[in-house]
């Protein structure tokens, strides 16, 4: 299995699940430090649902269309890469070993890479699918970044300070959780973990918030 898995042949697909590895080990650590990988993930992609006409998708685009098929709003971001590289990593190993079984030789890196790429697509949209159906109601629905404005959320990971932002929990209309980066509105204000607060406003995925100190919110 090493030496299939070390062959020069198989470098994409070595490389692939050494990376879904990384991943891993960098979500526990972060985790550990109190802001999820994950989370700093989703901050830093562009808003797709964004007002902005620049920055929006019309649902109409092929690539908004693409990125549906994927199922790539189904579930959290760094879930679904993981899938990507798994199915990836383990299909093209597969193959290799297959194709050496049978002819005594391995097919050239960048074909074996990019037959595999048109496999793992689609299985990895199937098991996407699968996943949006078990997970419990995170991030597995897509609403606008200005929907959540006005909303509760409760810092889950981290301490949140301004230029310091930390991981926080909101609920949307829906009744599904989104996990989302909250820093304070005023300079002074320090978030702790389990504290309560409302987002008030928001650039791109990053949500500024004020305490949340009125009881009536917290209903």
């Amino acid at each position: 299995m090493l030496a299939l898995l070390f062959a020069e042949a198989n470098w994409p697909f070595a490389v692939a699940l050494a990376v879904m590895l990384g991943i891993a080990v960098l979500e526990g650590v972060t985790s550990l430090l109190g802001a999820a990988l994950s989370s700093w993930l989703e901050a830093a992609l562009p808003d797709w649902d964004s007002p902005d006409p620049e920055l929006a998708l019309d649902d109409g685009h092929a690539l908004s269309r693409f990125w549906g098929w994927l199922r790539l709003k189904q579930v959290p971001l760094l879930i679904w890469l993981v899938v990507f590289l798994t199915v990836f990593g383990l299909l093209g190993l597969l193959l290799q070993s297959l194709i050496h079984g049978l002819l005594g030789w391995f097919l050239p890196p960048l074909v074996a890479a990019l037959a595999v790429l048109l496999l793992t697509l689609p299985v990895t949209r199937w098991a996407a699918a699968g996943l949006a159906r078990v997970m419990p109601g995170d991030e597995t629905s897509v609403v606008s970044s200005q929907a959540l404005i006005g909303r509760v959320a409760y810092i889950t990971l981290g301490t949140a300070q301004q230029g310091q932002p930390a991981q926080a929990r909101c609920t949307d209309q829906h009744g599904q959780n989104h996990y989302v980066m909250v820093e304070p509105a005023g300079s002074s204000e320090v978030f702790t973990q389990g504290t309560a607060v409302l987002l008030v406003s928001c650039e791109g995925a990053l949500y500024q918030a004020v305490l949340a100190d009125n009881p009536h919110l917290l209903k």
